[in-house]
């Protein structure tokens, strides 16, 4: 065949040539494609088996309708009239011809050349059949041009669209829009194929650089992780491209395979809108704040660095906010200072900072580290008292009189030099010694004591259950401390509750709007129900059951757990926010200045800061769980000590026991008879952090088995 064919490229010369031979096409090539459908024996026709394209020979009828076709293989196929989708003309044929139309034909299949015939075709505003299309693109209507021409027109979703047996031109804004929708596809394409890529090199241990468009899906796998009900058909996609289930668990092992999530990641958190990052943004203000800090509001500042002041808390602390004092007065009596960190220098109501802040609500304690309310480089840096330096503080002062209640006392911002930074083991160890170069340390612990009894005759409730610090290195080791209700921890709980009571009867006296904490009274067992109950962990378990939670409020009302009638959190203001509102309405009283927040705005912001804090406290505990039964899965073969603490389902056996080595109270299925304050052996049966599940089996001693006998 002599034809030529032209490509999208050639000049625009040409395509007045083809735009003037498809003016000369014959309406007898109209009529011939118009009666395809009309059959005949040794026809070559067009048909398709599941939209695959396929051609045959038409071999003879089969009854009134079908006609009997052969393909190249020298299948037969059964057919309709109205299956056929395209016949070609000339023959007759036979199968054999197949292979060889195809060859002729292939050369010309090229998408491209339809968009010159679609630009002629628009302007002139006219239609074309697939003969018309062969004459207008190859210059000649033979059997194989036709088909070329018909192949490109039924399989083009760009240029032209089929009306009856003509092929219109699209609009141009259309076809813009098809090819932009192409092209925006074409890049998901790529996209996906280099993402799977990636995908494969990471699970097979390859170090990847994800790209930013990786980030999208592996996002919408960590979705599927955490809210496993949606059910994420891209998640599961991916999946099964990876060849792994469509389940949540599959979704969590692949991320952690291609170390986009550590084995042990920590799901309540993800779960939570608490944000684990810090926006740029909200670094590069702490940065510049750093460098450049505000000039003080306070600039009469109560001169306090003659003080010695400790600071007292656990060696990992980092955010050091509170400290103590204690200055002899005349007559022997002893003003107490409690010295807390005053971020207010540093930050203002409604500015980036604070309003970070108040969005976490609360510094968040995890046994993997701190996740803090305000960047580091200033909650650990020029918002902390750092032993050695200038610090800006609010200081209470307080002269309590012979029976630990309050005599005297006042509030001022202040500048002080934290002098010893110091643990509670350090203290603890100071007053066994009895240090006498240090003697004001065993006056606070002194002044301490006569606080907790005074509370004591005020009604404050003691309960003291063993408590642990579980704690969690880079490398996923886990320990988990037995914490002493140590001296030196009684002695900093009680300043702090002591601050906590002059700042709310200060703000009460003075009319300030703060957040008051308190608790209502809670109905106790009876002394003789409480005598009943052996003493330790088990009655105190059953007071802690009977405590209401406490509620936070803008009007003062009693705190029956501590005692006393009136009570503010104001010692964590680098910790916890409400401490900070505190921090705010007093410094500005202090100023002679109106407090920031009105009454209704205080309300509000409590409303949700409270929520916030909330959800915070249930990752910190959900999280100190999963690391317990981590560190019980891994020591499966220890035995361990078990308290009967509580009962959850007395008629079924179901139990609360406490480890006492470890302070953590789990739940435990009894096989025998048992009561509240027996002790036993257990070991770990089975211990699945992720699912929260725990067993144990009890070991049965010779002491047990006589007491079953």
């Amino acid at each position: 065949m002599a034809s030529v064919l032209l490509n999208p490229g050639e000049e625009r010369l040409n395509n007045l040539a083809i735009r003037q031979d498809k003016l000369e096409i014959s309406n007898n090539n109209i009529v011939n494609f118009k009666n395809t459908k009309l059959v005949e024996k040794g026809e070559l026709i067009e048909f398709r088996i599941q939209g695959e394209r396929r051609l045959a020979v038409t071999e003879r009828p089969e009854g009134k309708k079908d006609w009997i076709a052969v393909d190249e293989k020298g299948q037969s196929h059964k057919l309709r009239p109205q299956r056929i989708e395209y016949k070609i003309d000339g023959g007759p044929y036979t199968p054999s011809d197949i292979p060889s139309f195809v060859r002729e034909v292939e050369p010309y299949l090229d998408p491209s050349s339809l968009e010159i015939a679609w630009e002629i075709l628009a302007e002139e505003g006219e239609t074309a059949t697939p003969v018309q299309m062969a004459q207008l693109l190859f210059s000649d209507q033979n059997p194989s041009l036709c088909y070329a021409a018909h192949v490109l027109l039924s399989e083009d979703k760009i240029y032209f669209k089929k009306k009856g047996d003509l092929y219109e031109p699209r609009p141009a804004d259309r076809v813009a829009e098809i090819k932009h929708q192409i092209k925006v596809e074409q890049q998901r394409t790529r996209e996906k194929e280099g993402f799977l890529t990636r995908l494969k090199q990471a699970i097979d241990g390859e170090t990847v650089e994800w790209e930013a468009s990786d980030r999208s899906k592996l996002e919408t796998l960590e979705k599927y992780v955490l809210q496993p009900e949606g059910g994420l058909r891209q998640a599961q996609e991916i999946l099964e491209e990876t060849g792994r289930s469509t389940t949540p668990q599959a979704a969590f092992d692949l991320l952690v395979d291609i170390g986009w999530w550590r084995k042990h990641e920590n799901l309540f958190l993800r779960r939570s809108s608490y944000p684990i990052q810090f926006s740029k943004k909200v670094l590069e203000v702490a940065e510049s704040t750093r460098l450049s800090p505000p000039s003080d509001p306070d600039f009469n500042r109560l001169d306090l660095t003659h003080l010695k002041v400790y600071t007292i808390d656990d060696e990992s602390t980092e955010e050091i906010d509170d400290g103590l004092s204690l200055e002899r007065l005349d007559e022997g009596k002893m003003r107490l200072w409690i010295h807390i960190a005053d971020p207010t220098r540093l930050v203002n109501p409604g500015d980036e900072l604070d309003l970070e802040a108040r969005r976490r609500s609360t510094s968040l304690y995890l046994p993997t580290g701190m996740i803090s309310m305000f960047p580091s480089q200033l909650a650990t840096g020029p918002m902390s008292l750092v032993q050695g330096q200038v610090c800006s503080a609010l200081s209470f002062s307080v002269v309590l009189d012979e029976t630990g209640q309050l005599e005297d006392y006042n509030i001022h911002a202040t500048s002080i030099k934290p002098t010893y930074r110091l643990t509670y083991k350090d203290v603890d160890e100071m007053l066994h010694l009895d240090i006498k170069a240090e003697a004001e340390i065993a006056e606070l612990a002194k002044s301490s004591r006569l606080r907790r009894e005074w509370r004591r005759s005020q009604g404050s409730i003691d309960i003291h259950m063993p408590e642990s610090s579980i704690k969690v290195t880079k490398n996923d080791e886990v320990t988990i401390e037995l914490l002493d209700n140590s001296v030196a921890r009684q002695l900093v709980a009680e300043m702090m509750i002591l601050a906590g009571q002059v700042a709310g009867s200060y703000c009460q006296q003075h009319n300030i709007a703060v957040p008051y904490r308190s608790q209502p009274q809670p109905e106790l067992p009876s002394e003789e129900e409480l005598l009943n109950l052996p003493a330790g962990p088990v009655r105190f378990c059953a007071l802690r059951r009977c405590m209401p939670r406490s509620e936070m409020g803008l009007t003062p009302s009693r705190h029956a757990g501590l005692g006393l009638d009136l009570y503010t959190q104001v010692t964590s203001p680098i910790r916890r926010y409400t401490d900070l509102l505190t921090h705010f309405q007093l410094k500005a009283f202090l100023r002679g200045e109106q407090p920031p927040f009105s009454s209704d705005e205080l309300q509000e912001i409590l409303y949700n800061v409270s929520s916030s804090a909330y959800e915070a406290t249930l990752v910190e505990r959900q999280t100190n769980r999963y690391w317990g039964l981590e560190y019980l899965r891994r020591n499966a073969d220890s035995v361990w000590q078990g308290l009967v603490l509580r009962w959850l389902r007395e008629d079924e056996n179901l139990g609360i026991i406490l480890l006492e080595e470890l302070g953590l109270e789990l739940p435990h299925r009894f096989e025998r008879q048992v009561s509240l304050g027996d002790r036993l052996e257990v070991m770990v049966s089975r211990a699945d952090p992720q699912r929260d599940e725990i067993r144990f089996r009890e070991i049965i001693t010779q002491q047990t088995q006589s007491a079953l006998n």
